[in-house]
C-alpha cells in the first residue's frame, strides 16, 4: 500500500523550533474546518534556507510560517511580497498566487489587534528589540496612529538602523527605563523558555498602574516581565495573543477561513498550561 499525502500540505520553517504552537492550531483548525490539509514543522537552519525555497517550488507546499532567524532571508526568495510585508521590513508568511510565490507578514494583525482596546490610552511606546517582530510592532503601532515610538535594543546599530528606517527614536539600551513610557512591548527572546526564561528585558523603575506591558514571547506563558509588571499594577497582553491572531490571520489567508478566537484560544491555553 503506498503512502498518501494530504491534499494540501503546509509547515513553519525556523530554528530552533521546539517551542512552537504552530502545528497545534492549524491542524485543529484543519480539522475544525473540514479541509483535507496537514502542517508540519521543518526545523532550517539558517545556511539552508536557499536549498529549502528553491525546493518550496517544486514540492507540493500549499503555504508556509516562517520564523527566527529567516523572517528577512526568505525575502531574497519570492516573487511578490505584501504591502504590509513591505511596510515591516520582513516576512513571517508565504502562499502561492497562481505561479507566484507571495510573501506577507501577519505579525503586524497579531501585534496591533490585542492592544486595540487600549490605543486611546497609549501616548508614547518603546519597544525592545530590533529584529522581524520588531519590525511588525513598528508596522503595527503606526496602523494604530501612536504618536512617539522608540526602539532599543542590545546591539545599538541594529536599533539605530530601524529607527533611521521607520522615523522612530532610538533609546541607548542602559536608558531604557528611564523614561515613562504608557506602552512596552518586548519583541526580544529575553524571557523565552529554555535558559533565557529568568531574564527580565526591562528596566522596571517606571512602570506602574498606567502602564500597558506587551511581551510577545508566549512560552511561558507568563513571563518575568510580565510577572514584575503585574506586581507593579501594569496591565499586561501575554504573548499568546499575539501569536494567536497571527496565526487566525495565517489560517484566513490559505484558507478563506475565520477561526473562532475563543475556541482556539482555549486550545492554545490548555497545551500551554
Amino acid at each position: 500500500m503506498g503512502f498518501l499525502l494530504p491534499k494540501k500540505l503546509f509547515g513553519i520553517i525556523g530554528y530552533p523550533l521546539g517551542h512552537s504552537l504552530s502545528p497545534l492550531l492549524h491542524n485543529w483548525g484543519f480539522s475544525r474546518t473540514g479541509i483535507e490539509a496537514v502542517y508540519m514543522s521543518w526545523p532550517l537552519q539558517p545556511e539552508k534556507i536557499e536549498d529549502f525555497m528553491n525546493g518550496l517550488r517544486c514540492l507540493p507546499i500549499s503555504g508556509a510560517s516562517v520564523t527566527i532567524p529567516h523572517k528577512l532571508s526568505v525575502r531574497k526568495f519570492i516573487d511578490m511580497e505584501t504591502e504590509r510585508a513591505t511596510s515591516a521590513g520582513a516576512v513571517n508568511t508565504l502562499y502561492w498566487d497562481g505561479e507566484k510565490l507571495v510573501g506577507d507578514n501577519t505579525d503586524v494583525a497579531g501585534c496591533y489587534t490585542p492592544l486595540m482596546p487600549y490605543r486611546d490610552k497609549i501616548e508614547n511606546a518603546l519597544i525592545l528589540g530590533a529584529g522581524g517582530a520588531a519590525r511588525a510592532a513598528v508596522s503595527g503601532l503606526k496602523i494604530l496612529k501612536i504618536k512617539n515610538i522608540s526602539i532599543t535594543n542590545r546591539t545599538a546599530e541594529k536599533a539605530e538602523k530601524l529607527a533611521e528606517e521607520f522615523n522612530i527614536t532610538k533609546v541607548e539600551w542602559d536608558d531604557r527605563g528611564k523614561t515613562k513610557y504608557d506602552l512596552i512591548i518586548n519583541s526580544t527572546p529575553l524571557g523565552m523558555s529554555g535558559e533565557r526564561v529568568t531574564l527580565c528585558p526591562m528596566l522596571m523603575e517606571n512602570i506602574d498602574e498606567n502602564t500597558i506591558v506587551y511581551d510577545l514571547v508566549y512560552n511561558p506563558l507568563k513571563t518575568v516581565l510580565l510577572h514584575e509588571a503585574e506586581k507593579r499594577g501594569a496591565t499586561t497582553i501575554s504573548g499568546l495573543e499575539m501569536f494567536l491572531h497571527q496565526g487566525l490571520e495565517q489560517f484566513r489567508i490559505w484558507t478563506g477561513k475565520e477561526l473562532d478566537p475563543a475556541e482556539a484560544r482555549k486550545l492554545l491555553l490548555e497545551q500551554l498550561k
